[in-house]
């Protein structure tokens, strides 16, 4: 998984994780494709695998953020 390490992809997952946790995966994909056009309009180039590290992020965080509510809701 090289792939991740390179660019600033790591930031994109990183990032992604809280912001599905507080909101949810719609939200994430909506700012991984702003992040993207943001690249593009500034020159740059619409990067997908930056787009899906992001993704990536935004599901750990939103199985994180189901985790949460099941605990708080079934365990407690």
């Amino acid at each position: 998984m090289s792939w991740i390490t390179e660019s600033n992809r790591l930031k994109h997952f990183l990032y992604a994780i809280p912001c599905a946790i507080i909101l949810t995966i719609l939200f994430v994909g909506g700012l991984a494709a702003g992040m993207e056009f943001k690249d593009k309009a500034h020159g740059g180039v619409w990067d997908w695998l930056d787009l899906l590290a992001t993704i990536l992020g935004g599901i750990v965080g939103q199985m994180l953020q189901m985790a949460i509510i099941y605990i708080l809701i079934c365990v407690l």
